[in-house]
């Protein structure tokens, strides 16, 4: 447990580990461990407020965590709460001030809020002491709610949140609303280059890229588990490799409409054409200045090479997109990259794009069903490809359904 000068002197450091982090989700996540590792808390939940509504976004649950088996992720669903004072993230949303309860399941039936305890008997759990933040921006605008639950002495008993908690807490929701509002801001950034290719393109939706980033990064973690890869080195670039994910297809953008939009099928000189995208894609970020750079410009290039060799654009140089010396076939084109050749996140985002487009319903098609979209990745196993990341994808099922759900089509929704 941290001592409260120990609380004070991270509070200095927490605004710059915070800042770094640049992707949305993968700064939620920091967030709560951050916030339950102030106040040694079991478990937490954020709220990010949309559409008028409170969207259970983000949770972290260690008594439920340690049920699981070794690489199983706790798998939640989302949903939304009106901003009323009926719920406790309600309450502190609509008055704006810190709400500690010391027993969730004694609340006084006169309280304007109250619990609902059907999450706790679902998943066999007992919700004991809470301490519920509002994350306000420098205007006082409310960007959502910060929820921590069951504070725990040095015993590992359920005890109430101190004051101490409560002023520390305060400073913490401070300095968290601010990277979180400039995390959002730096979403929007993205989610607004993509509009641009889903004027044009009716695959590039926004929650479609969303879904992609976050498999992505799933399948990252995996690989990366397996193979013992330095936990810091994983935790630096994990932001960089979702966003990065959401933009594979950002080089659509200089395809002309007459072959983006055209309903039937290519001929072989447009889809020459359409195949340039990956690297007008990766000429974007040609001088890279981050691992975000650096990450984008690996999987806009590479995410429609095959594990066979017969993918697209192979072993080009980006500023021109020539085939490069000793990679040229005999009709002229680049070699497609094969195996290990290509990068990565080129592989990770293959697949994974795949399996959302397959799954997912266009206007032009409907979705496969899950099991047709399985046997599809089944199939194109050591083919289309790595048959290594095909494994470790059918291990995630699970947590890649529950990413589905939470970000679901605007038809779905």
């Amino acid at each position: 447990m941290m001592t409260q000068q120990e609380k004070i002197q991270a509070l200095g450091r927490l605004g710059v580990d915070l800042n770094q982090v640049q992707d949305l989700d993968v700064l939620m996540e920091a967030i709560l461990t951050q916030a339950r590792r102030f106040v040694n808390a079991d478990a937490g939940s954020i709220y990010i407020r949309q559409d008028g509504n409170l969207r259970f976004t983000y949770t972290q649950n260690d008594t439920l965590q340690k049920r699981l088996g070794p690489g199983e992720k706790l798998i939640y669903g989302t949903f939304s709460l009106p901003v009323d004072t009926k719920s406790i993230a309600g309450f502190v949303a609509v008055t704006g001030k810190a709400l500690a309860i010391t027993d969730a399941h004694a609340i006084p039936p006169e309280a304007p809020y109250g619990f609902d305890k059907s999450f706790d008997s679902k998943a066999g759990y007992r919700t004991g002491s809470m301490l519920t933040l509002p994350l306000k921006n420098s205007r006082g605008n409310l960007l959502g709610v910060l929820q921590i639950i069951n504070s725990q002495d040095e015993h590992g008993r359920v005890c109430p949140f101190g004051e101490d908690d409560q002023q520390v807490m305060s400073h913490f929701g401070g300095i968290a609303a601010v990277a979180l509002e400039r995390a959002q801001m730096t979403r929007a950034l993205l989610l607004r280059m993509i509009s641009m290719a889903e004027m044009r393109d009716p695959k590039e939706t926004g929650a479609h890229v969303n879904r992609v980033g976050a498999y992505s990064l799933e399948l990252y973690e995996r690989w990366a588990a397996r193979r013992g890869e330095n936990p810091d080195e994983l935790a630096r670039i994990r932001d960089s490799i979702r966003m990065a994910a959401m933009l594979h297809d950002v080089g659509k953008v200089a395809i002309s409409d007459l072959i983006l939009k055209k309903p039937g099928r290519f001929e072989k000189d447009e889809f020459e054409i359409m195949k340039q995208h990956t690297v007008l894609g990766a000429r974007l970020f040609l001088e890279p200045q981050s691992d975000f750079d650096e990450a984008a410009r690996l999987v806009a290039l590479n995410h429609h090479e095959r594990w066979d060799g017969k993918g697209y654009p192979g072993h080009v140089a980006v500023d021109t997109g020539l085939p490069l010396a000793g990679h040229i076939l005999p009709d002229g084109q680049a070699a497609g990259k094969k195996g290990e050749e290509i990068p990565l996140l080129g592989r990770i985002v293959s697949l994974c794009d795949v399996y959302d487009a397959l799954s997912s319903k266009r206007v032009y098609k409907e979705a496969w069903t899950e099991q047709q979209t399985l046997d599809a990745i089944m199939q194109g196993s050591g083919t289309q490809f790595d048959p290594e990341l095909v494994e470790l994808f059918f291990g995630s099922l699970d947590v890649l359904r529950s990413i589905q759900g939470r970000y679901k089509d605007k038809t779905e929704q």
